[in-house]
């Protein structure tokens, strides 16, 4: 697979989807290299997809049926501490209302990564050789019959825990969070459709996960694209991007807090990847998510933090967001 810069992706997106040539987009977080490839021209030795149901190979026709190994060393609650505060400093001076911290952790497990692509279990599925793998549950934007429509996803808890979806929905923080989000996706789709609007909110989903059950809260919001859009696939796509969920509002000031308090690259990390077939679109955020360097193997996780947010709670949630979903 050929990368391309965002021009050149732009450009190669909009010419495949009006020639009506089904396409597999994966986008970066700062969308500085993208992989654009007509499905029928991907190797599945170096790529493998599961899209929603469209894929290029089979997955696992079983569960896992051995044991899996999972370890993690996760960022130190001090060195953790210092990105929060340059996130909490930001918003306390009114920089960002929202900003998603995340962290670069290392893992260790008896699966390799493309044993994980097949055998877990989530709604977008990428793996790409020697390079990442990912198993995202959010999606981006969907485009069908020229409707599109996103889902963005705030808000976590352990499902175990007494009265989990209600004191999940109750919460004055996650809340807080969630209507941030919602409100900057709106204002995002705005840009590219016509009368936006939130269908459905902060709705909870219950994951499974190789930790146990998690609940998280999306909305769905959607709105009318012209009737030239798909000519302009590439140019719609990459002007809703970087995804509002992964960095939060305003975008680009909120952008540069986080590469101060990271201290890392994203990479493909937060970025989107999917499947367009000329007409309808179906994409996801590229969150859980492992990628591979030098041989070893690194889990990126993170979260939003607000005016009201608290550094244990945010900890525990980045550590909790560290799973694969093989059950």
């Amino acid at each position: 697979m050929q990368p391309y810069n965002k021009i050149e992706a732009i450009q190669c997106m909009n010419e495949l989807a009006r020639a009506r040539k089904p396409f597999l987009f994966i986008i970066d977080y700062k969308q500085e290299c993208s992989y654009i490839e007509e499905v029928n021209k991907i190797d599945p030795s170096f790529c493998r997809y599961n899209f929603n149901g469209v894929k290029n190979v089979e997955d696992a026709v079983t569960s896992y049926q051995g044991e899996l190994e999972w370890h993690f060393t996760p960022t130190s609650l001090s060195d953790y501490r210092k990105s929060f505060e340059i996130v909490k400093r930001n918003i306390l001076a009114g920089n960002s209302y929202l900003t998603n911290l995340t962290c670069k952790v290392p893992i260790t497990t008896n699966l390799k990564p493309e044993d994980i692509f097949h055998h877990s279990k989530a709604l977008y599925k990428l793996w790409l050789k020697d390079h990442l793998v990912c198993f995202s549950p959010e999606i981006f934007v969907r485009i069908e019959e020229g409707q599109i429509k996103s889902h963005p996803m705030k808000g976590t808890i352990d499902a175990t825990l007494p009265d989990a979806e209600s004191r999940l929905i109750n919460d004055v923080k996650e809340a807080a969070e969630h209507a941030t989000i919602v409100g900057l996706i709106r204002n995002d789709l705005s840009m590219v459709a016509e009368q936006v609007r939130v269908a459905r909110y902060r709705y909870c989903d219950r994951l499974e996960t190789s930790k146990g059950a998690i609940f998280q809260t999306s909305s769905e919001i959607c709105g009318t694209l012209p009737a030239d859009y798909p000519s302009r696939m590439g140019e719609i796509i990459f002007r809703l991007l970087p995804a509002g969920s992964i960095t939060g509002a305003p975008k680009p000031k909120t952008m540069s807090i986080i590469e101060e308090a990271e201290g890392y690259e994203r990479g493909f990390y937060t970025g989107v990847m999917g499947y367009c077939d000329g007409k309808n679109l179906d994409s996801a955020v590229m969150i859980r998510f492992i990628e591979q360097e030098d041989g070893r193997l690194y889990y990126k996780a993170g979260g939003g933090i607000t005016s009201k947010s608290d550094l244990q709670s945010e900890y525990n949630e980045m550590i909790q967001k560290i799973y694969v979903p093989i059950y």
